[in-house]
């Protein structure tokens, strides 16, 4: 169990570390009007407007899921 923690710690720590390093060679070798098509207009909260869509995509598939088990099992126990 703690080999799984340790390896998914560093998968974690090398993923964010890649990011930050490819994000930062992003912002140095490219023109403005391509860094704005990567980037967006707002550079300073990518991580922060990556990180709420990821959070809201995975809460509204959730939300479908559970309708769907919701579904099923009510029909199963009414029917």
């Amino acid at each position: 169990m703690f080999k799984r923690i340790f390896w998914m710690g560093l998968g974690v720590t090398a993923g964010v570390v890649l990011v930050t390093k490819a994000e930062a060679y992003v912002r140095a070798n490219t023109p403005k009007r391509a860094r704005e098509f990567v980037l967006g207009e707002d550079q300073d909260q990518v991580a922060s407007r990556t990180l709420s869509g990821l959070v809201s995509q995975f809460t509204q598939t959730m939300h479908q899921r559970q309708d769907e088990l919701d579904r099923r099992y009510l029909d199963r126990f009414q029917g």
